[in-house]
């Protein structure tokens, strides 16, 4: 198949984009280079003879068209968003303007498309999207494909917009979409900004660990390479109008997780004193959601998919990653926002 995958500059594009050039497909990489996109995520298949990068905003129809027009994709995998919570709470309107309204301009970029083509029936808009639609839990439950949305941030609350976009263009258009939404994901190339690469830097910087509230907010940990064979996965045999449920069968408390990094590097990478020592808690984030958990049974049982990385084996591979590639997260620590504390209003 030729992708056209908007975000594949990102964490999570970027991993898809390297995965499915592996698998033979051919691959558009459409991303606007905001501050969280770093080409050097897709440097190792820049010279492959089917990838192809666009810079383009998903909120420029004229360019949408253009892209569609030359590259003539057999799919969208639509990964390009606003996705940091805290940035959210301290700046929404470019999550409105980026998740809802960008949304809405590829939908329709891709539904003139495929009218255009005749309407084939192999062509896919795959739209990616997260578990925090679905709000917040208590200590039980799993989030099923049937959970009522309940977002609560300006970034969940733009998502959930997005969704159900998509959901009305296959409904009233016949657009033909699949949809997947997935936890917290983790692994190389994750942006500095995001909890797990805000520990291990921190930690080898001497500097505070910090931990939102007691920390005890639960989060189901997805190793990145993980997901991206599932979004391949759902892309090429997911059934048309149904959402699949992403997630990684390994839920953790933020402290216990913190912990975990810290003993993994106290092991990689040795200090003076147990990196521990440098965790401090710090003012909660508002409307900060208690637990996630996804119930992942639709896609192992209808797709065959399910995570094969577990989380101390994940993080074992990411902290290395880290220690190994000081060039690449150097170059992005300099970035608007970086280091700094957001989502406090």
């Amino acid at each position: 198949m030729k992708l056209l995958v908007t975000g594949g500059a990102g964490f999570i594009g970027s991993a898809v984009v390297r995965l499915a050039i592996a698998d033979g497909h051919e691959v558009v990489n459409l991303d606007a280079l905001t501050y969280a996109a770093c080409l050097d995520n897709v440097a190792s298949v820049a010279d492959n003879p089917g990838y192809a990068f666009e810079q383009a905003d998903i909120r420029d129809a004229a360019a949408l068209k253009r892209v569609f027009d030359a590259h003539q994709p057999d799919a969208v995998m639509h990964l390009a968003a606003e996705s940091h919570v805290d940035r959210s709470i301290d700046g929404p309107g470019s999550f409105i303007d980026t998740n809802v309204t960008g949304t809405y301009t590829l939908l329709e970029a891709a539904r003139a498309y495929w009218d255009g083509r005749g309407r084939p029936a192999g062509f896919r808009f795959h739209h990616i999207s997260t578990d925090e639609v679905f709000g917040t839990l208590g200590d039980t439950g799993m989030f099923t494909e049937e959970t009522p949305y309940a977002p609560n941030s300006p970034y969940s609350a733009s998502k959930a917009a997005s969704d159900h976009l998509v959901r009305a263009w296959h409904e009233t258009y016949g657009l033909p979409v699949v949809l997947s939404n997935c936890s917290n994901n983790y692994g190389p190339f994750h942006f500095p900004e995001k909890l797990i690469p805000v520990v291990i830097l921190n930690a080898l910087a001497g500097k505070d660990i910090p931990i939102y509230g007691a920390g005890l907010n639960v989060r189901d940990w997805l190793f990145v390479e993980d997901h991206a064979r599932a979004l391949l996965t759902v892309v090429t045999k997911g059934e048309i109008g149904r959402s699949y449920n992403i997630g990684g069968n390994a839920e953790a408390r933020n402290i216990d997780l913190v912990q975990m990094i810290c003993t993994l590097l106290d092991d990689l990478r040795p200090a003076a004193k147990p990196y521990a020592d440098q965790i401090r808690h710090v003012t909660d984030r508002p409307g900060h959601d208690l637990r996630y958990a996804i119930d992942a049974t639709r896609i192992r049982d209808e797709l065959g998919w399910q995570p094969t990385v577990t989380l101390a084996e994940g993080l074992a591979f990411t902290i290395q990653w880290y220690l190994d590639n000081e060039a690449w997260w150097t170059a992005l620590q300099n970035r608007e926002g970086v280091g700094k504390r957001l989502g406090v209003a």
